[in-house]
């Protein structure tokens, strides 16, 4: 970027983004120029003459044809992963965001995925790996109980928190949420000061994606131009990678970007794992989609355009169902003038203090039990609606069919009706719950497995978990880390036949107790035999005292 560049990117960064755009573009029709007449050249070297150089072959009959009616005005221009996502991104949040807060279609997506993929949040369950350690079983289970009720103190306190807010399992919905809005959440991993009440100082800091962006763009987007670092690193929108593309670290604005008065902003850099330890700084949650992607797209982005305008379809629906619930007309008049204050009102104004007698008195109000006396010269005319419209639940149903695909969401959890017969209701629900296994596995591999090695990290140091070996050798770290997380379950619209489902495979060998513990309810199968355990010792008890005062009452008569 050259001085006068900085200059105006300082003064007007909107006219420092025009100036980058249109210096693309013409760089971008010279390299096609010069491509075009290289390709003509060839062509004209190895064809007889007279022959058409403008012949299909392959896929140029179909799918990558320029010459047919359909695709002349197809523009399917694409680019890398910064051009196509980079570039785009900001906007793609904002409107993303915009349509969770005002479009209940687009806000049902978001929260049936958060709800179904983390529910009220996902729970470690220690799976020690005593056979590689060397130790019993019965030793592992013991250690394992001390764990959970380790990371319990930890997790279930809002102290895990850095703004002392939410607990861990809460933490997991915000950021599960800010992915879907967003694309991606950042986590700073930070230690507060030791506390009498609290052992652990692990603190996590939540970052919205916004403020994750290059010094100096004080709107928080993405001119196109990456900037280089005093060490030779390159820092593409906030996120700075060295010469071989691998992320070392991110820029973050110490506010969000665009929001004014709250002191200047600046940018902290922070380093992504530590120098010594290898351990994270900060966690980047995001779900790659193509290769060269440092930056994640919103959750709602292939659907954005067929939201927004289904919701403008709704929006008109409704405002005709409003319409025809008053009294339609249009007031007429002789010469054609147009009457002043006219408009549709649902209620009566009430007379407001200081409002002048005979003022108003030639606004004519259309409402719900309104009756106006019209002036010489002047008619009504009754008009009749044909909104709504009978097709629009078909319409709406087509529209969440498209969208449910693309979104990988049947549009029976969708839209939350199951109206159609057993089989084709558990077969929408299998296959959604086939893309919330997969959100949930990378949410628990970027997020949660993470935050609970670095508590296991500090437990281990503290001596609050005694685990041999844990920092000389990987291995065992690995084995003392090992653990599965437990959430939601599916969910059943047949509860006989599935419990008897899990019976049948349990007895032939075809799962487990845990796996369908999980599954049917997500609870925890050893924690369920322990609680069975107490119960039933208090059930015979019970029984055994009323057999007691059958006896006795039996021996009085």
């Amino acid at each position: 970027m050259g001085i006068i560049d900085r200059v105006i990117n300082t003064v007007s960064p909107g006219t420092a983004l025009k100036r980058a755009r249109a210096r693309y573009e013409t760089i971008n029709l010279e390299a096609q120029s010069e491509a075009l007449e290289a390709r003509l050249k060839i062509l004209g070297t190895v064809l007889p003459p007279g022959r058409d150089i403008f012949t299909n072959s392959g896929y140029s009959h179909g799918g990558a044809s320029r010459r047919r009616t359909w695709a002349r005005e197809w523009d399917s221009e694409s680019g890398s992963a910064k051009r196509d996502i980079e570039e785009n991104r900001k906007l793609l949040r904002e409107r993303s965001r915009d349509l969770f807060m005002s479009a209940p279609l687009a806000t049902g997506a978001v929260k049936s995925s958060r709800t179904s993929c983390i529910g009220p949040g996902l729970m470690p369950k220690p799976k020690i790996d005593y056979e590689f350690l060397g130790i019993t079983q019965e030793e592992a289970n013991r250690i394992q109980r001390l764990i959970k009720k380790e990371f319990a103190i930890w997790a279930e306190s809002t102290l895990c928190d850095n703004n002392d807010l939410n607990n861990f399992y809460e933490l997991q919905q915000v950021v599960f949420s800010d992915w879907l809005n967003n694309g991606e959440e950042f986590v700073l991993i930070k230690y507060g000061k030791p506390l009498k009440y609290m052992p652990y100082q692990l603190r996590l800091s939540l970052v919205e994606a916004d403020r994750v962006c290059t010094e100096g763009n004080y709107d928080g987007g993405y001119d196109g131009y990456d900037k280089k670092a005093k060490n030779g690193n390159t820092i593409i929108n906030g996120v700075e990678t060295d010469e071989a593309g691998k992320v070392v670290a991110y820029h973050i604005a110490s506010r969000f970007p665009g929001e004014y008065g709250s002191g200047s902003l600046k940018w902290a850099r922070v380093e992504k794992r530590g120098a010594k330890t290898g351990n994270p700084n900060i966690l980047h949650i995001f779900n790659a989609e193509r290769a060269g992607q440092y930056r994640g797209v919103p959750f709602l982005a292939p659907v954005i355009q067929t939201l927004k305008q289904l919701t403008r379809y709704t929006e008109a629906e409704i405002m005709a169902a409003v319409v025809n619930s008053l009294f339609g007309i249009f007031i007429t008049t002789k010469a054609g003038e147009e009457i002043e204050g006219f408009g549709g009102n649902g209620e009566e104004a009430e007379e407001k203090e200081g409002d002048v007698p005979g003022v108003d008195e030639d606004k004519i109000k259309v409402g719900t039990g309104t009756v106006t006396f019209l002036r010489e010269g002047e008619e009504v005319k009754a008009v009749e609606s044909a909104h709504p419209s009978n097709n629009y639940d078909a319409f709406v149903n087509s529209m969440a069919l498209q969208i449910g695909a693309a979104l990988e969401i049947a549009p029976e959890v969708l839209l939350k009706k199951f109206s159609n017969n057993f089989s084709s209701s558990k077969g929408a629900l299998n296959e959604t719950w086939k893309s919330f296994k997969m959100y949930r596995k990378w949410f628990i591999d970027d997020f949660c497995q993470e935050v609970y090695v670095l508590w296991f990290n500090e437990a281990v140091s503290k001596g609050r978990v005694n685990a041999p070996g844990y920092f000389d050798n990987i291995l065992v770290k690995k084995a003392y880390t090992n653990a599965t997380w437990n959430g939601p379950a599916q969910g059943h619209l047949n509860p006989v036949q599935e419990v008897t489902a899990a019976i049948l495979k349990i007895q032939n060998g075809l799962s487990t107790h845990e796996d369908e513990c999980t599954s049917m309810n997500g609870s925890d199968y050893e924690d369920n035999i322990r609680t069975l355990k107490t119960e039933n010792i208090l059930l015979a008890e019970a029984q055994a005292g009323n057999m007691d005062r059958r006896d006795k009452n039996g021996s009085k008569n």
